[in-house]
């Protein structure tokens, strides 16, 4: 119930008897129900709309008004009959409510008392008389009006015994409310067991219950008076088990405080006791922690700040919680490596010799590295370059940093970003908060024992983001060459240097990495491994590696390149080599198992015993096929797990010229056809191509294999040729790939992947590739073994590419 305390009236308003209304403010007898009926105009009653209020019959309440348009009917029926009919809203949060935001069963009203505050507000109070219905709504402006009909309080007689028995709960339930709340006051109690009237108690219980406006409105809509006491005796019976919760929590509470009281001075009652038995406390830990940091390099205000801490260490209580706290944080302080470094390698041909031993390829990360140990040789206070290498998995990222750490003499680390989502692993939480540790990165530096490991920051481009903030943008400050010596730790909260430090970090999407952030790191790029190059790598790393971990000799078992090819094409699809070295790991177990079992195996494996081992081949490898008919193409396509040769199909039939596009085809790839289709048209007549073909014939542009989705705009130029030779029923030379975007114009533009493309059109049995002019740079790059028996034809226009791939 509501604390009864705070109403604006005195409580003898609450009697149900005329005697005892107040002289000040006179109210509507209990008992003079129909009073008003006469007076009463039910074919246009004004409506008060109230926000979260209902006014129960018999009850008084004081009202502020504050809207403008209820302001002046309230002074208008103030001046006359002083009655209004209260309506609440069915949504309080309207400000200008109309006919249609009302309730449609209300309290007639008549209003005690008007007073005009100085705000310009007005308070009413309002004193129910009886409850109506709307029946039709007349006017909304100026004010809301309607026709309705008074409602019956449909109570049985006093002396009924299951109305008695009602009234008694009500009453036990409402003591109980005002024994559980000390708020109400004391007189309520009186006032409520004065009121006789089962109607009258019903209605201002329900007016002061705890519950919601719609709870009450459905207490003033109920039309049996018995119905309705029940349902007010069920929010009330609510209202007590909510009050009884209360006490019982501000109980606990309260015994707890005691018991933290009694604790702290049963503590303190044992430091006095222990210090009297002259017991030992703190000063060796104190003492250790002294004594550690005589040996530390940090300069004058960390130190003076470290002497603070422990001063405030050895003043603590052994048996206080924060002695932990502030134990851990002093300690962290001295097992960090404050100016010390490890010792470089300068011998800059034994570092090429260890990353050229422990990873094959990668030519560009053991250039970048090698360079960055001839500059610190020559000049020892170089800023450590902040490197990402970026490439599809399995391409050996992650190890290649040990390598690195290796070549360089340095201690390694590595951190994994992957779903990290909260800012605190990064920088740390305060130290105030429980369980509050340091940032991965210093957590890392404590263990390294050394200012400047090698850090792998491993699939950085999976950091996400989310309430508990953006590791990403804390990662800002770690990467930057102009920011990281003085990087700020929340729980170490002073400044450490990171600036010699390191950084590699890794991803397999740029796109996904946060612009700032990948603003500030050199990106290597780390392309997927050709075949030649895996074959190089299974022979030196994978199989000597599988025949350890299998516990296999050299003597016990051989495999050829072709056999060993064709594991890499048959049973692998993948830029790196997991899948690979999974594989090799297979036949070194098959061959173990055969010794272990003294079962008769193959010693020489060569290309046809491969099946035996690993079963099936599980990938087929697209040939080259000669096209025999006009409008077949080959295209050159670059994947996740390496470059791909695609057919594009084109086919005429009688129509309307529609264009049909199938094949699993994306927006971009789309678009590319359309482009093409278009600048056809406009060069139709340089081919001899009757226009009207475009008109009378329906083209059909299909790219196999249909249950593989392609997109990218690197398919322009082959679906440009494949619908000219469709189109002028010539056939594409022998032979022949190709790849680059077309434009409206006719304009060839480059393309990416082009290593991997032109691997796997030799593969494929591919003599002839045209490329964009504008790829002759990436051609150049690629080592002259891998290009044997290529012929590039480079173009920067369209007409180029139709005078070399159609045939005469």
């Amino acid at each position: 119930m509501k604390d009864l305390s705070q109403l604006p009236f005195p409580l003898d308003f609450l009697s149900d008897t005329d005697d005892e209304a107040s002289d000040s403010l006179p109210i509507i007898s209990i008992n003079d129900d129909d009073t008003l009926d006469d007076d009463l105009n039910l074919d246009s009653l004004v409506v008060l709309p109230v926000k979260n209020t209902v006014l129960f019959p018999k009850v008084v309440i004081p009202i502020t008004v504050s809207r403008k348009k209820s302001i002046r009917l309230i002074k208008k029926a103030y001046k006359g009959d002083k009655i209004v009919g209260v309506l609440a809203q069915t949504n309080p949060d309207i400000a200008d409510p109309t006919t249609a935001d009302m309730r449609l069963i209300g309290t007639v009203a008549r209003i005690v008392r008007m007073l005009v505050l100085p705000d310009g507000n007005t308070t009413i109070i309002l004193q129910g008389v009886k409850r109506f219905k709307v029946t039709e709504f007349l006017t909304d402006e100026p004010s809301i009006s309607a026709k309705v009909e008074l409602l019956l309080e449909n109570f049985p007689p006093k002396k009924d015994k299951q109305v008695k028995a009602m009234v008694d709960s009500l009453k036990d339930a409402a003591f109980k409310i005002m024994q559980l709340n000390p708020e109400i006051p004391q007189e309520a109690q009186v006032a409520i067991k004065n009121i006789e009237s089962p109607n009258f108690l019903t209605n201002f219980l329900s007016a002061n219950v705890n519950a919601t406006v719609h709870e009450k409105q459905s207490l003033l809509e109920t039309e049996d008076g018995l119905a309705r006491a029940e349902k007010l005796l069920e929010f009330m019976h609510r209202d007590i088990q909510l009050l009884e919760i209360k006490r019982e929590i501000h109980h606990k509470v309260h015994t707890d405080i005691d018991q933290q009281q009694r604790d702290y001075y049963l503590r303190q009652q044992i430091k006095v006791i222990q210090d009297e038995l002259g017991h030992e406390n703190n000063e060796r830990e104190v003492e250790a922690l002294r004594l550690k940091a005589k040996n530390k390099q940090w300069n004058e205000a960390t130190a003076k700040h470290f002497q603070k801490e422990l001063e405030k260490l050895a003043r603590t209580n052994v048996a206080s919680p924060e002695y932990g706290i502030l134990f851990n944080y002093v300690e962290l302080m001295v097992e960090l490596p404050w100016g010390e470094f490890t010792e470089d390698s300068h011998d800059l041909k034994k570092a090429a010799e260890i990353l050229e031993k422990e990873h094959f390829g990668l030519e560009k990360i053991k250039e970048r590295i090698l360079e960055y140990l001839a500059v610190l040789k020559l000049k020892n206070d170089m800023k450590a370059p902040i490197l990402c290498l970026y490439g599809p998995p399995g391409v050996g990222k992650t190890s290649l940093g040990k390598s690195i750490a290796k070549a360089l003499n340095r201690k390694y680390a590595r951190i994994a970003l992957g779903g990290l989502h909260d800012e605190g692993e990064i920088r740390g939480h305060r130290k105030t908060y429980i369980g509050a540790m340091p940032g991965r990165i210093i957590q890392n530096l404590r263990k390294t024992q050394t200012s400047n490991p090698v850090f792998i920051l491993d699939e950085i481009d999976k950091v996400g983001s989310d309430h508990r903030g953006d590791p990403a943008s804390a990662l800002l400050e770690v990467l930057d060459p102009e920011q990281n010596h003085s990087f700020a730790d929340n729980y170490l909260d002073l400044e450490y240097d990171l600036s010699n430090i390191l950084f590699i970090a890794t991803a397999n999407n740029l796109d996904t990495i946060h612009p700032a952030l990948r603003d500030r790191m050199e990106i290597i790029d780390v392309s997927g491994y050709t075949v030649e190059e895996k074959l190089q790598i299974a022979k030196r790393h994978l199989l000597p590696e599988q025949r350890k971990e299998n516990g296999l000799q050299a003597k016990d078992f051989k495999i050829d390149d072709k056999a060993l090819l064709k594991i890499i094409q048959g049973y692998t699809r993948e830029s790196g080599v997991r899948n690979l070295k999974r594989q090799i790991g297979g036949v070194c177990r098959k061959i173990a198992k055969s010794i272990a079992m003294e079962e008769k195996y193959i010693k020489n494996i060569r290309e046809n015993d491969v099946p035996t081992l690993l079963g099936t081949e599980v990938f087929d490898r697209e040939q080259y096929e000669q096209p025999n008919q006009a409008g077949v193409v080959t295209g050159l396509a670059w994947t996740s797990v390496g470059g791909e040769i695609l057919f594009i199909e084109c086919s005429l039939s009688r129509g309307k010229g529609k264009l049909t596009l199938s094949g699993q085809l994306g927006d971009v790839m789309k678009e590319s056809a359309t482009a093409a289709l278009s600048y056809l048209k406009t060069v139709a007549d340089d081919w001899s191509i009757d226009f009207s073909q475009f008109d009378t014939h329906d083209l059909h542009l299909h790219v196999p294999a249909g249950a593989v989705p392609k997109d990218g705009p690197s398919a322009g130029v082959a679906m440009f040729t494949a619908l000219l030779s469709v189109f002028t029923g010539k056939l594409v030379k022998k032979g022949l790939a190709m790849t680059g975007e077309i434009t409206l114009t006719g304009r060839v533009l480059p393309v990416g992947g082009i290593k991997e493309k032109i691997l796997a059109a030799k593969r494929a049995g591919i003599t002839d590739i045209i490329l964009c002019e504008r790829n002759r740079k990436d051609v150049e790059e690629i080592p002259q073994d891998y290009l044997k028996e290529l012929t590039f034809h480079y173009v920067r226009h369209a007409s180029e590419v139709a005078s070399i791939a159609i045939e005469s």
